[in-house]
């Protein structure tokens, strides 16, 4: 029981991670604390390596998704920040017809 959930978090963690640079960070931390906090719990039932094991899987997954989430917001405002500011120079130096010729002011 315990291998087959554990070769499910194994699967499932290398699945689905993002490839983002928060998703990245997010993943490394999320491990790391992860570890610390299922080392601890998992010291107090007598079984510290493996709440170690559990915790930092299951944190870089969390880890992971929050970093993820951070790098679409932040990809989502620099395309907008982009088509913006394609926009404001297409007004402040002219204009396009109905044939799609660009006129100057």
């Amino acid at each position: 029981m315990k291998k087959t959930l554990l070769t499910a978090l194994t699967a499932l963690s290398l699945v689905s991670c993002a490839s983002g640079p928060n998703a990245q960070t997010g993943s490394v931390i999320g491990a790391l604390g992860g570890a610390a906090v299922g080392g601890i719990i998992g010291n107090q039932s007598g079984r510290g390596l493996e709440g170690a094991a559990i915790g930092a899987g299951l944190g870089a997954l969390g880890g992971n998704a929050i970093g993820n989430a951070r790098d679409q917001r932040n990809q989502q405002q620099y395309y907008q920040g982009q088509q913006q500011g394609y926009r404001g120079r297409q007004q402040q130096q002219g204009y396009y017809d109905r044939n799609g010729n660009y006129h100057y002011y």
